[in-house]
């Protein structure tokens, strides 16, 4: 992909909220910008600038699905067998995910769409938010059902430093662009929007699998495995949206923002190493440090690579394993390109490669 980094900009330019009701503009679909369009507000669909947009709109809706499908009953047992290791990873892989998702929910709404002028990209936020609403119903399934103090578990966020500490930095960046709305920080919360579907949300999603692998927690796994579906989506919005803004505004591209950029992921993968092995606490079969470690770094490096960055620490994926659990009608899938394949719910194809 060509790089497109070009000189620092010195000043920072203010980005403004969409008018939600805009019958002076003229804007038509070829004017159409990411941010700093001028939209009339209406959803005018039958003409689309942005086909990979409403492609993935469309696969959005096709696997539409609802949490009650999946029957915990049997992990309510497994989980009165667990370890305390594995219940302790298991309660603070789960608090992690619906810190996530509560954030994600409010974000999107209230501190991404209001500042994207793109029809089309507008329609693909809300009902990405109706998604990280619809899986932090699903954590309350899983809590409910396995859980004898729910409450243990929703309060986690206030009472265990560690996840606090994690939470307060991931946070910072959206909390950044909320008091300071600039073309800059709101590129920095796209990166942000990538670090936490493809880094963070993947990095919780393999203690499941991995307790699923040793034959415990099935439908926790199960649950997981749809809800990273949707991720895949929510990922791919997000990488489509950096890479469309490094055609479409490449002037923004510096070589500030890169180092920015990366430093963002090389924290990234600190914290989330440091949280991996916090949880697992060297006592969950599958999961060591070294190789929760290398996982990450080799997410990090993905990420950089599907939005045309230099990667930073070119290590190969340790746990393979993890592909052959995100599987649904026996169809393969390549969560790791972010291409969506004939799942149970919805056949639409799309693909995110430029």
């Amino acid at each position: 992909m060509q790089n497109l980094i070009t000189n620092d900009k010195e000043e920072e330019t203010i980005v403004n909220r969409k008018c939600i009701y805009n019958p002076n503009s003229n804007e038509n679909v070829n004017d159409r910008k990411i941010f700093g369009g001028n939209p009339t507000a209406m959803f005018e669909l039958n003409k689309i600038k942005y086909n990979w947009a409403y492609n993935l709109w469309k696969t959005m809706l096709s696997n539409t699905w609802f949490p009650e499908e999946v029957n915990m009953n049997q992990d309510k047992r497994d989980y009165l067998a667990l370890t305390m290791q594995e219940k302790q990873g298991y309660d603070r892989a789960l608090a992690q995910l619906i810190f996530m998702d509560s954030l994600q929910t409010n974000n999107l709404i209230d501190n991404i769409n209001p500042y994207i002028t793109c029809p089309e990209i507008n329609l693909l936020l809300v009902r990405q938010a109706y998604e990280e609403s619809l899986h932090a119903q699903s954590y309350a399934v899983m809590v409910d059902s396995i859980s004898a103090n729910t409450e243990e578990i929703y309060d986690m966020w206030r009472n265990d430093m560690e996840l606090r500490n994690k939470n307060d930095y991931i946070a910072d960046v959206y909390v950044n662009l909320a008091k300071n709305p600039t073309e800059s920080n709101l590129i920095k919360a796209m990166f942000a929007n990538q670090i936490l579907e493809g880094i963070y949300f993947y990095s919780g999603f393999a203690f499941f699998y991995t307790l699923s692998r040793s034959g415990k927690m099935h439908n926790s796994a199960e649950m997981i495995r749809f809800i990273q579906r949707d991720e895949i989506t929510h990922l791919s919005i997000f990488q489509n949206m950096i890479c469309s803004l490094k055609v479409e505004r490449s002037d923004l591209f510096t070589q500030k923002l890169q180092e920015e950029v990366e430093e963002m992921f090389r924290q990234a993968v600190e914290i989330e190493s440091n949280w991996g092995k916090y949880i697992t606490q060297g006592q969950i079969l599958g999961l060591t440090p070294k190789l929760i470690r290398e996982y990450i770094e080799y997410l990090a490096d993905k990420r950089l690579k599907a939005v045309g960055f230099p990667i930073i620490y070119g290590t190969q994926n340790p746990i393979k394993w993890v592909d052959e659990q995100v599987n649904f009608n026996n169809q393969r899938t390549n969560f790791f390109e972010a291409k969506v394949r004939n799942y149970t719910k919805g056949s639409l194809v799309f693909d995110d490669d430029f």
